[in-house]
């Protein structure tokens, strides 16, 4: 497996890096790619392979997203999903960031919080 993913920022795409030697996985920016399905299958394919490591350990995601279509909030939501079915083995904590002034981000980081079971989820306040 690959020690790290690494996606840039796009105009339409979240800045992607993911750190698996160190255990860091984070999902920056705003997420409207033309085709979601594409553009994340390798975020997925690497995630998938990553989780299932037998000498996986504490695993830390940041998700500071400031804007992501319907269509990214269901990859986002199948993200969570396997972070939360992973923390079954060894432990996971899923940070969602967001703008003290920006509600939306806000209530959706809540929304994905509630169906998270065994991973600990924290909304954290971006300040500068």
């Amino acid at each position: 497996m690959n020690e790290q993913l690494l996606i840039s920022a796009t105009d339409r795409s979240p800045d992607i890096r993911f750190d698996f030697a160190a255990n860091e996985l984070t999902i920056a920016g705003e997420s409207y790619p033309e085709d979601v399905l594409s553009f994340y299958r390798p975020v997925m394919e690497a995630l998938e392979t990553y989780l299932e490591s037998p000498d996986r350990t504490t695993t830390t995601a940041h998700l500071k997203l400031i804007y992501f279509n319907s269509s990214s909030a269901k990859v986002l939501m199948n993200i969570i999903e396997l972070l939360d079915e992973a923390a079954q083995h060894a432990p996971v904590s899923i940070n969602w960031y967001f703008d003290p002034e920006d509600d939306t981000m806000q209530e959706l980081g809540e929304e994905f919080g509630e169906d998270v079971v065994n991973a600990g989820f924290s909304l954290k306040e971006i300040t500068d």
